[in-house]
């Protein structure tokens, strides 16, 4: 087991806990590793070539030779991930996991009045990866930094038009207009791959999302990234700035990813299961394969997955207390 996976088991039971709210039922450890005992299922909230989509078949294709049984992966865009997640937590099934970015779901207090699922429902098994997500633009716009596309907004107040993945990338860009007192036009979108022909094309001027899904159009020359809203910056994208490192702060947040299993499953197994999968994310070609399209490769266990779920309700919060959103009581 990676040393990384190593280090989260102690913390893992108070973290869980802390977290989600619930302990982990008892399971023997002739149980967790007899699992699967039949085809498992990975759902995904996204389409085809998203970053989560691309590490998701990955790491199917690997651990379906790992676990001699079938890993499916299902694609079930739309209805905010709230499709995608009362599917796993309605088949009351450990073989039927959620793969899935955190900033689909965390945000949903803030944009529903009334969440259709219990977020301490979701059980943290494994961190994958972080997603590397930029701020692009057409390149037909003419702007090169941030700066100069805050500009041309301010000039153009309500004349330019957004689009976003949904969740909390979609609350951070709101935030981000709130505060640099910016007027645009959202244009809502089912699933967070199709913007991008429009994007290419000069129809809408901004977009917020993974760069595995901006690659193709930046490398055609048609898109430009801006920005990483990443916290950090990405040594596979040298010399792109953060949001942050260039003056603005709201336009920040992570790219967490990760897969989640239904309440009541137990410890072991999900150690299992992380242990399975930092095993696969340990090899140098999956490593090459991710870094070339937008993702680092982060694995961890459940403990990994519940800390970096915490640090980014911090960030909800904070964008949410910006936009003066307050969560269903």
């Amino acid at each position: 087991m990676p040393a990384l996976c190593r280090l989260s088991v102690a913390l893992t039971i108070l973290v869980s806990v802390l977290v989600a709210g619930v302990p982990s039922s008892a399971q023997s450890p002739q149980a967790a590793r007899d699992w699967p005992t039949r085809p498992v299922r990975l759902i995904l909230p996204l389409g085809p070539a998203s970053g989560a989509d691309i590490t998701a078949r990955m790491l199917a294709d690997r651990l379906s030779v790992r676990w001699g049984q079938p890993v499916i992966v299902e694609n079930k865009p739309g209805g905010d991930a709230i499709l995608a997640i009362n599917t796993v937590l309605n088949a009351h099934d450990d073989h039927v996991l959620l793969y899935s970015p955190t900033s689909s779901f965390l945000a949903h207090p803030l944009l529903h009045a009334k969440v259709p699922y219990d977020v301490n429902d979701l059980q943290p098994i494994a961190r994958t990866t972080t997603t590397l997500i930029g701020m692009a633009v057409p390149t037909s716009l003419g702007v090169t930094t941030l700066k100069d596309f805050v500009a041309k907004v301010r000039a153009a107040p309500g004349k330019l038009n957004f689009a976003s993945a949904t969740g909390a990338n979609d609350l951070v860009f709101a935030s981000f207009l709130k505060t640099e007192n910016l007027n645009m036009s959202k244009v809502p979108y089912r699933d967070p791959v199709q913007p991008i022909t429009d994007l290419a094309e000069g129809r809408v001027q901004a977009y917020v999302g993974a760069y595995a899904i901006l690659r193709p159009q930046i490398e055609g020359g048609k898109v430009r990234m801006l920005a990483l809203t990443n916290p950090m910056p990405a040594a596979s994208l040298p010399g792109m700035p953060t949001a942050d490192a260039a003056g603005y702060k709201a336009l920040t947040i992570d790219g967490l990813a990760g897969i989640f299993g239904p309440r009541g499953m137990p410890l072991p197994l999900r150690e299992r299961i992380a242990a399975d999968v930092c095993d696969v994310l340990a090899d140098k070609t999956i490593v090459e394969r991710l870094t070339g399209v937008g993702l680092v490769v982060s694995p961890g266990g459940p403990a990994d997955l519940a800390a970096g779920i915490a640090d980014q309700r911090q960030t909800v919060k904070r964008v949410g207390d910006i936009l003066q959103l307050t969560p269903e009581q």
